[in-house]
């Protein structure tokens, strides 16, 4: 009597079904009546009645069943009493809410297939490894890997008066309708440069921001890696107002990264160029040197729209519309 016999006798049992017990067991079906009736033989006994439906033990069977049972659960008792897993790898990983989702997936995916690896996510502001984040958004003790570049690039309706132009100024946007969104690392910088947006509406993630554009309730400023052009979305860059993001993996490096987290920062590191992105930096050492520049630019640049078109979206003036006056000054 063998203990794949047993096996193949409990599934059978369990599943009224000779047909299903091997599906349960990954056999095939006649290696499932192999194996029982080579137990009938040893034991002298029928264990089954076949019928159009499957099967139904006999009186033996069922005096079979739970002497099987119990001899199957204790060799599986023994055999991991001295099997015991190795200890699960544990990352926690934080993700900014704006990520964009196919690079990220790319980052994540050879984690995911790790089967000795057991991965958390979090949100990038919460108790984690490690983070990919957006370098504005480094703290004082954590190193950087960078991983991808992204421009922010405009989002519009398709029959809005600006979708016919390919490459917008930072002028042109000055007291358009802007859907805002909740979670921008460059809002700050946004909101220096008071370019007088008519805030319509907030929305809480990417996704809704685009939605609202198809829509038609407005324009908005998002990460080229949130929004793909649609029938129903137009996206344009901002030809004078370079502003870029830098994402890539924080943590801290000063004694407090873990074993999986150091093994990842090599993994990343060795990664060809390419892979990094389509803007990828390449030299990180200057990052923070130009992301300085970058918002001096943009800063000036949306200064002067306003500037220039303050009749038309200013608070002030006598050309001004009401509906223009109560604009924020905010953006993503």
């Amino acid at each position: 009597m063998e203990m794949r016999e047993l096996r193949y006798f409990i599934a059978a049992f369990e599943e009224r079904s000779v047909t299903a017990a091997a599906r349960r067991s990954f056999v095939s079906q006649p290696s499932v009546s192999a194996a029982i009736a080579s137990l009938e033989a040893e034991l002298d006994a029928v264990l089954f009645v076949r019928h159009g439906k499957g099967v139904s033990p006999t009186a033996a069977g069922e005096r079979l069943y739970p002497i099987a049972r119990r001899i199957a659960d204790e060799t599986r008792a023994a055999h991991a009493l001295f099997h015991q897993p190795a200890r699960a790898r544990r990352l926690t990983l934080g993700l900014m809410r704006t990520l964009d989702i196919a690079r990220t997936l790319e980052v994540l995916s050879p984690l995911t297939r790790d089967p000795d690896l057991h991965l958390r996510l979090v949100g990038a502001d919460q108790a984690c490894d490690a983070r990919v984040v957006s370098r504005v958004m480094l703290a004082a003790a954590e190193e950087f890997v960078p991983l991808w570049t992204e421009r922010f690039v405009v989002a519009l309706p398709p029959r809005h008066p600006l979708a016919g132009k390919e490459r917008l100024r930072g002028m042109d946007l000055v007291g358009e309708r802007l859907v805002d969104r909740c979670y921008c690392e460059y809002a700050d910088l946004f909101a220096k440069a008071s370019p007088r947006f008519d805030v319509v509406a907030i929305a809480p993630s990417e996704e809704w921001a685009v939605a609202l554009v198809a829509a038609g309730v407005g324009i908005a400023i998002l990460p080229e890696g949130a929004v793909r052009p649609t029938d129903d979305v137009v996206v344009r860059m901002i030809a004078d107002a370079d502003v870029t993001r830098e994402v890539g993996l924080a943590y801290g490096a000063r004694g407090g990264a873990s074993a999986e987290v150091q093994r990842l920062v090599e993994r990343l590191r060795a990664r060809p160029a390419a892979v990094r992105g389509r803007r990828a930096s390449a030299a990180t050492r200057t990052t923070a040197k130009r992301t300085t520049a970058t918002r001096t630019t943009a800063t000036r640049t949306m200064a002067k729209g306003s500037k220039g078109r303050g009749g038309r979206a200013g608070g002030g003036g006598g050309g001004g519309s009401g509906r223009r006056g109560r604009a924020a000054s905010r953006s993503p």
